[in-house]
């Protein structure tokens, strides 16, 4: 049974809901605002999970290609758009195309640290493969992160807290097409029983800025920035060295 899948230690699971270029990256059909610093926090919160060995189960739009004649015009079946930023991705996965089947492996999350299904759809939940898992899984917390916060992001929140689960939204990683209809999405998320953090609360701080896979030139006058201060940083060290040697002498 889905139900034993998460052993009685694992107290959190991840959601990582369509961490995808087309929705992550400049050059992206439907990129979110403030891509960069979404980007930025999502790496991070992924690094968490990594460090802590927590299981992470992510979502992706993948709309089949009808030649333009469908009105979704991103994350299409067989375009760089629709892959995942690479550092959402852990070397230990199984994937799942979206169909109509329920079928899941027995002991998927306890051979596998990732789980992909892919979805036709905003909402999840309307995925029967995708419905069967979230709702049998358990886990004392689900962590949701990715795009986008009036979307796919509060249909999977409010899904997963319908089903009783409890439910933490790291709201710096997630993203957004519309401020004002997302600041509404995340108040109903709340009200309904959603806990709101940022990413320093739960990963803690870190001076890493680097989104490392976005070549706008926003993410490119960040690196910039990060790389020529980072000599600095080492040349102060090293005259700092350079004193306590002749100091010494």
């Amino acid at each position: 049974m889905i139900l034993q899948l998460i052993k009685a230690r694992r107290k959190r699971i991840l959601i990582d809901v369509d961490t995808q270029r087309d929705f992550l990256l400049a050059g992206g059909k439907a990129c979110i605002r403030n891509h960069r610093r979404v980007l930025a926090h999502i790496r991070r919160v992924m690094a968490w999970a990594r460090s802590r060995n927590i299981p992470v189960i992510s979502t992706c739009d993948v709309y089949p290609n009808n030649n333009d004649e469908d009105a979704n015009n991103y994350c299409i079946d067989g375009t760089e758009g629709r892959k995942k930023i690479s550092y959402t991705l852990l070397s230990n996965r199984v994937s799942f195309a979206a169909d109509d089947s329920t079928d899941l492996p027995r002991d998927m999350l306890r051979r596998y640290k990732q789980v992909i299904l892919h979805k036709r759809c905003v909402d999840p939940f309307d995925e029967p493969r995708i419905d069967r898992l979230l709702s049998e899984v358990r886990a004392g917390e689900f962590i949701v992160i990715g795009a986008c916060a009036e979307g796919a992001v509060k249909a999977t929140a409010l899904g997963l807290l319908q089903r009783g689960k409890t439910v933490t939204v790291v709201i710096d990683a997630v993203g957004s097409h519309d401020k004002k209809e997302a600041q509404m999405a995340l108040r109903k998320m709340q009200a309904k029983g959603a806990r709101l953090i940022e990413t320093k609360s739960l990963a803690g701080t870190t001076k890493l800025r680097l989104v490392g896979v976005c070549d706008c030139e926003s993410c490119k006058r960040r690196s910039r920035k990060t790389s020529t201060s980072m000599p600095d940083v080492r040349q102060r060290t090293g005259d700092s060295v350079q004193r306590t040697v002749n100091a010494e002498r």
